[in-house]
């Protein structure tokens, strides 16, 4: 069992956000942000996870399901009181307690586990991440005595003048020991201008009684950020975005402009990709080597193989194959599948649909519902008629079918193998192997009808 528990405090609702969803829910990079949270607790070693609930408490547990455990701060009393709902369940917990803030969503595994290292290698009963900031303003300030040991933090509120003109502040992220936390936590009251059981407080209770506190400094500081707004939540979002585009760039694929390519933090992309811009890359998307995605694309929990070619379109929920060309102005609708070498081209939709190898879809055409098996032509226009006001059926088009311009397959039917639609057809019966289907009526010509009218 691991010795390291991580307690991620996410009771807050966060009123600067103006918003009905509590604040931890709100997505950066593609997921809620104390997702990425308890990403980086686990990549630190945290073999639990306690997530302290309140506001929207069961919007948050729903959200985070199985990831953690759970205990209610039915009053938003501080972050001492906050921590202090945990007690119970930490009964049986010998080792660090490693607390976290819910709403700091750029915090990496890495850092965490310097913090949780260095803590262990001191054998400290607190250590606490700090960072320097040239503007420390709304941060509390850590406080050194002349041996450079931390000997308290004081909120920005209840600072003196001299306390404020200190540049190292407190990030609201420590590892303690578990006996001693609890401990100093009954020995702290709410006496400050907020009222509220402060956790900082803890430091100071330790430090009195000559327990041994010590600091991290964070390397860059922008990891500590706290969102407590819109426009810290876009700030991050710039910052978080960034950081995957640099990685993915390291492993092999280009990015053509970073400031106009948008990809989630849990997309992957294989090496010789070329993502163009004005492209979302977004939710649980895979994309094979030496695709090209892009420009004005957007492409949501798909899978993509690898020489794929997609400009110019909306992709969600889909499969695409190896060697498939998609575009422009496409929209692949849910469940719908592309096997290799398929061509899509432009003012097409598909629709929970499986099309076959090397089958074409030029233009102007609408798929749903529809098993087309390889080799197929689809003419310009087509379109299956899937749905007839109350249920929706499905088109069957064998290998090596070929569909005539502005037909309609009026599903349910099926073109057999190597059959042919004639153009302007409206099929609703079906069509045998190798057979020409043909539904529209016999072209009549009226002899000098103009000049009549």
């Amino acid at each position: 069992m691991s010795d390291l528990l991580a307690i991620i405090l996410a009771a807050g609702k966060g009123s600067r956000m103006k918003s009905a969803l509590p604040k931890v829910l709100h997505p950066i990079g593609g997921k809620p942000m104390v997702e990425h949270v308890l990403a980086a607790a686990h990549m630190a070693g945290a073999g639990r996870k306690v997530v302290v609930v309140g506001f929207g408490a069961e919007s948050v547990k729903a959200t985070v399901g199985t990831q953690a455990e759970y205990v209610t701060q039915a009053e938003q009393l501080g972050t001492g009181h906050a921590v202090m709902q945990a007690s119970s369940c930490l009964q049986d917990f010998d080792g660090t307690v490693m607390v976290l803030c819910g709403d700091t969503p750029l915090l990496r595994g890495q850092t965490l586990a310097k913090l949780f290292a260095e803590h262990q290698a001191m054998q400290a009963s607190a250590t606490v991440l700090t960072a320097c900031m040239t503007d420390p303003t709304g941060y509390g300030r850590v406080i050194r005595d002349d041996s450079g040991q931390v000997f308290k933090i004081v909120e920005q509120k209840d600072a003196t003048s001299s306390e404020l003109a200190i540049n190292e502040v407190n990030t609201g992220i420590y590892c303690f020991d578990r006996v001693a936390l609890f401990d100093a936590l009954r020995s702290i009251d709410c006496n400050n201008m907020q009222g509220e059981y402060y956790l900082t407080d803890v430091i100071g209770v330790l430090a009195q009684a000559k327990a041994k506190v010590c600091a991290v400094q964070v390397d860059d500081t922008a990891e500590t950020l706290g969102i407590n707004s819109r426009i810290q939540l876009a700030e991050a979002e710039k910052i978080l975005r960034r950081r995957k585009l640099i990685r993915l760039m390291d492993n092999g694929v280009t990015i053509m402009d970073i400031e106009s390519t948008f990809i989630d933090d849990q997309v992957c992309i294989e090496p010789d990709t070329i993502i163009y811009p004005f492209t979302w890359i977004e939710g649980a998307t895979t994309i094979g080597k030496g695709s090209k995605i892009g420009p004005n694309s957007r492409i949501q929990n798909s899978s993509i193989g690898e020489n794929a070619i997609l400009h110019f379109i909306y992709a969600h929920e889909c499969q695409i194959g190896n060697d498939v060309t998609v575009g422009p102005y496409v929209h692949l609708r849910p469940d719908t599948v592309l096997a290799d070498g398929v061509k899509i081209g432009n003012f097409v939709e598909v629709k929970n649909s499986q099309v076959g190898a090397r089958t074409k879809i030029p233009h102007l055409s609408y798929i749903g519902d529809t098993d087309m098996g390889a080799g197929v032509n689809i003419g310009c226009g087509a379109i299956t008629v899937n749905y007839d006001g109350k249920k929706k059926h499905r088109t069957i088009v064998q290998d090596g079918a070929f569909i005539g311009c502005n037909s309609n397959l009026v599903a349910p039917v099926t073109v057999g193998e190597g059959a042919y639609v004639a153009a302007g057809s409206t099929i609703t019966k079906n069509v045998p192997r190798a057979a020409l289907g043909v539904a529209r009526a016999r072209q009549s010509n009226i002899e000098n009808w103009v000049n009549k009218k």
